[in-house]
């Protein structure tokens, strides 16, 4: 059964689901038990009335940096609940970037684990009054009190019994255009902004996401990418909880033994991921067994042979998950194709959605079991929101996407200029990335509109699409598309597992002669998939991984014709 939400701003949604879900579990640590819905509401309220009590106000600026936690989404909803904002930090920001967005947000007070607040040198240049820290770990900051979370919800247990008026007071009212989060964004552009979304914006987006899978109260959704990321707090943490289901986080980074152990006990319903991850399975456990055993390769030309190798292998992955994962989310970053084809093949269970943070973020995405929905599109666009195409040229239809709906940010918080750029007066957000619709009305994204490369002969080149047929290759980690003199060139970082096992026992020059047949095969190959106006000149080998964002999506803007850091 689909929920039927009636709260316009994210404060009066905690409430409504409190009182829906009260004793169902919320949240927790994927090894221990959860806290219930009323027990969340209780620790919100806490951490609001010594926030209330330290003079945190509306409109007043708190950050919050970390990994997640069950704290994390306590911090979160106590910041708003006094109407004030938000500022989640990704925890794999810079010292220098974190700075700046505490400095820039003007944020009075810091929620923090210990290990970000470790790898601070000094903060005594920013305006923050406090730092609490999130996993209760005891700290010093020169100048600055910190205290511990434990220690913040006993303070404010005190200050209730003292003041017992407070006790249920209900949250500051708040409209649903008043900002609750300013998002820092890490793109691959090289200009970080500060998105401002509204209370409406996030409601406006969990609500279009219901229908999207068919999702109920029992649901086990197991929480692994940044809570900081619009992606994750939107369809990871706001879309379970509008089902009454439960989230558990992982305290440990989600390495594929760390995965498999935790799924095996945990055996979760749900999981955000990445491409990325279901990418390095296709690779590592998927590819090597239909490329490299020629009794598979034949087997796969029988369609009822096919059938039970695609079984198998489908089995396979759901045990490595638990055994009753029912939806794996997928965005954040393209998704190769050549491992979406497979994984469609298989019936594997996974949802293909768009977005960006000033949309807080979905756009378009599934719904599960609409069979009109093809490999590398990414379905519907999603209720509540408008997409168009704007200026298309060509067979298909390319141009820009741009969107509107309820979703769509305020603007960049203290940047009207660059507001001003991406959206105009009606409303109409420009998306930055190019795509056409299918004959199927499913939108497909085709590049990024920086990123397009005008050849001397007048073709458009979306490096992208060259990427995609690179990172299908077994022996292809990672790839980034440039232009150089007039050429198209690939650099490439090799998956060197795969190297060294191919190369055991060998000298180093046998290793080097190797990876240049390697990388002359690679280029062999894409060029034969690719039109003449589109081969590649060059496949240069990169001996270190691409720095990517929050959803490893490569920091194109780092690499330029002139070198790379």
């Amino acid at each position: 059964m689909i929920p039927d939400i009636q709260s316009n701003t994210l404060n009066d949604l905690l409430e409504e689901l409190a009182g829906r879900y009260l004793d169902r579990p919320a949240l927790g640590w994927a090894n221990q038990d959860p806290i219930t819905y009323g027990e969340f509401m209780d620790r919100v309220s806490r951490v609001a009335e010594l926030l209330r009590e330290s003079g945190i106000g509306h409109g007043d600026r708190v950050a919050i940096l970390g990994e997640n936690s069950p704290n994390w989404g306590i911090a979160y909803f106590s910041i708003i609940r006094v109407g004030a904002v938000a500022v989640p930090i990704l925890p794999d920001f810079p010292e220098s970037d974190i700075r700046h967005i505490l400095m820039d947000s003007e944020a009075k007070l810091l929620f923090a684990t210990s290990r970000q607040i470790e790898k601070m040198d000094d903060l005594g240049c920013c305006q923050l009054s406090s730092v609490i820290t999130l996993d209760d770990f005891q700290t010093e900051l020169p100048n600055i009190q910190v205290q511990t979370f434990s220690h913040t919800l006993d303070r404010a247990l005190d200050f209730i019994k003292k003041f017992p008026a407070t006790i249920g007071l209900k949250s500051r009212q708040v409209s649903p255009d008043d900002t609750a989060s300013i998002i820092y964004t890490s793109g691959t552009s090289g200009h970080s902004k500060a998105v401002m979304l509204t209370h409406g914006n996030f409601t406006a987006n969990v609500k279009s996401t219901r229908g999207l899978a068919p999702i109920t109260r029992d649901f086990i959704f197991l929480s692994m990418l940044p809570l900081s990321h619009t992606y994750e707090f939107t369809v990871g943490f706001l879309y379970p909880m509008i089902h009454g289901a439960q989230i558990r986080y992982l305290d440990r980074p989600p390495t594929p033994r760390v995965l498999e152990e935790i799924c095996a006990a945990l055996r979760p319903h749900a999981i955000c991921s990445v491409p990325l991850i279901l990418e390095k399975i296709y690779k590592k456990k998927v590819l090597p067994i239909l490329e490299q055993k020629r009794i598979v390769r034949a087997a796969l030309r029988v369609p009822l042979l096919r059938r039970k190798i695609y079984r198998k292998i489908n089995d396979s992955l759901m045990s490595f998950f638990g055994g009753r994962l029912q939806v794996m989310a997928v965005g954040g970053a393209p998704f190769n194709f050549e491992a979406e084809r497979m994984f469609r093949a298989i019936g594997f269970p996974y949802l293909v959605g768009y977005g960006l943070t000033e949309a807080a973020p979905l756009l378009a995405g599934g719904p599960m079991g609409d069979e009109s929905i093809q490999v590398g599109s990414i379905g519907k666009v999603i209720s509540g929101v408008e997409i168009r195409i704007h200026e298309p040229e060509g067979d298909p239809p390319i141009g820009e996407i741009c969107a509107r709906g309820g979703n769509v940010m305020k603007g960049y918080y203290k940047n009207p200029r660059q507001t001003e750029e991406v959206l105009d007066a009606d409303g109409w957000l420009r998306t930055g990335d190019l795509g056409y619709f299918d004959r199927y009305n499913n939108l497909v994204i085709t590049g990024r509109c920086k990123n397009m490369i005008l050849m001397s002969n007048g073709e458009n080149i979306f490096p992208e699409a060259i990427e995609d047929i690179l990172n299908s290759m077994l022996l292809v980690s990672e790839a980034l598309v440039l232009e150089r003199n007039g050429r198209l060139e690939a650099w490439v970082y090799l998956d060197y597992d795969l190297v060294d096992s191919e190369t055991r026992g060998q000298s180093e020059d046998e290793r080097g002669r190797f990876i240049e047949h390697t990388l002359a095969q690679i280029k062999a190959d894409a060029n034969s998939r690719l039109s003449t106006y589109s081969k590649l000149s060059a496949v240069i080998e990169r001996k270190e991984p691409f720095i990517k964002t929050a959803t490893s999506k490569i920091k194109r803007f780092l690499y330029t014709r002139d070198g790379a850091v």
